[in-house]
């Protein structure tokens, strides 16, 4: 079975930082990353897998690729005494640092954690799935993540989707990409992140602007989409600090926690009225 991360290597690589990951367990073949993750419960706890058959994303999507062609992660984090509000943007924000540092590609973040390379007409490369869950040691967040590395346009479940293979990328030094460095680069950059939301003010400030300095819906003409109700039209003015969207409307604002977001071209652009980024 082919294989993206070597696990041992990734325990070696973590052992070595500064991150707080304690554990990591490896499954050639999974159903779920997180629910792995959930059902084993423990703080700073890793699961990857080389193929998983029940994966989930956002708003109950499946998420399934062919074995070996996806970074397949999930993390615990203790609940933030903020909430989990911040954790699925900042988990974006880590996923996006370990592909521009790693595979020497430009990425970017469309709200709320979608990461788009617009090396490829801006498709998305990672989908994130973030839950809280209980445990004997407190609340946790199960951080899931599928970050498209080899896929084909064939293989690609949606038109707008990518994968870091289409978007031409390749280790900083030229050789094949590795999957293992990426790993370790996500999950330090993720831990980072995570600490600076449970830091002073400061910090706290520094983890949201950093979001917001790669958030490319922000400035966006859009449209958001919820469940059972209509759609919300108007231009994304910014991400507030409970990471929520700011929408404006004929002069008015409001902010959504939740939904799904497309960018619309603004209407001076050549193929006015089309969508990116789906």
């Amino acid at each position: 079975m082919a294989q993206l991360i070597d696990p041992d290597r990734l325990r070696g690589a973590l052992v070595t930082s500064r991150a707080p990951w304690t554990e990591v367990e490896h499954h050639a073949s999974l159903d779920s990353t997180n629910a792995r993750a959930a059902r084993l419960a423990r703080p700073w706890l890793v699961v990857t897998a080389d193929h998983q058959s029940a994966g989930r994303g956002r708003l109950r999507r499946s998420w399934e690729s062919p074995v070996g062609s996806s970074l397949l992660i999930s993390a615990t984090v203790p609940l933030p005494p903020s909430g989990a509000g911040w954790v699925p943007l900042l988990t974006g924000l880590a996923v996006l640092r370990a592909v521009e540092a790693n595979a020497g590609i430009a990425a970017v973040l469309k709200w709320p954690n979608d990461v788009l390379l617009p090396g490829d007409g801006f498709g998305k490369v990672a989908g994130i799935l973030c839950e809280v869950v209980g445990a004997p040691s407190g609340a946790l967040v199960v951080i899931g993540v599928g970050l498209n590395v080899t896929q084909t346009r064939a293989e690609l479940p949606v038109p707008t989707a990518t994968s870091l293979l289409l978007a031409g990328a390749t280790a900083v030094d030229g050789t094949a990409l590795d999957g293992t460095a990426l790993a370790a680069s996500f999950l330090d950059h993720l831990a980072g992140l995570y600490a600076g939301l449970v830091a002073g003010a400061a910090e706290v400030a520094a983890a949201r602007a950093a979001y917001r300095d790669h958030c490319a819906t922000i400035g966006q003409e859009v449209r958001l989409s919820r469940a059972e109700a209509a759609d919300v039209l108007g231009r994304a003015v910014a991400v507030d600090d409970d990471g929520r969207l700011v929408i404006e409307r004929a002069g008015e604002r409001s902010a959504w926690a939740a939904g799904d977001v497309v960018h619309v071209r603004p209407p001076d652009t050549p193929g006015a009225g089309t969508l990116l980024g789906g």
